[in-house]
């Protein structure tokens, strides 16, 4: 098993890390619209989403595998409202490659935002660790 960690996208906030590879899959901790330095992007679902992706990226990045490699996402919504313009995000960057997803509408998030999403990747085993 490895940790991953890089400082191009905002560290855990928490005990735990920002991914884990193990039985060469990537598992990405729950990633929020939050700038590297910790900050909220913004207060609007889409900029947070977009800010996610990033986030998602680059963590993926590092782990050696890419949002290609995507197989599940899970996201968790404070409001359903919210759904139309995550989902326009979302489509965005999994246009043809498009991994199962869970969408679960919750009470609350950490630190105020509208939306978290974890993911399963498949890992290759040339990264390079932070």
């Amino acid at each position: 098993m490895k940790f991953v960690t890089t400082s191009d996208a905002p560290a855990a906030i928490g005990p735990y890390s920002q991914a884990v590879i193990a039985h060469g899959l990537v598992y990405t901790s729950g990633q929020l619209g939050l700038l590297p330095n910790g900050e909220l992007a913004d207060s609007s679902a889409g900029k947070q989403m977009y800010q996610i992706m990033k986030n998602l990226y680059y963590i993926l990045d590092t782990a050696g595998s890419q949002l290609t490699d995507v197989i599940k996402t899970t996201i968790y919504l404070e409001d359903m409202r919210d759904f139309e313009e995550m989902n326009e995000i979302y489509t965005y960057h999994f246009k043809e490659h498009k991994p199962a997803r869970t969408t679960i509408a919750v009470r609350s998030l950490p630190m105020g935002v509208k939306i978290m999403i974890d993911c399963v990747a498949l890992a290759h085993t040339n990264a390079d660790f932070g």
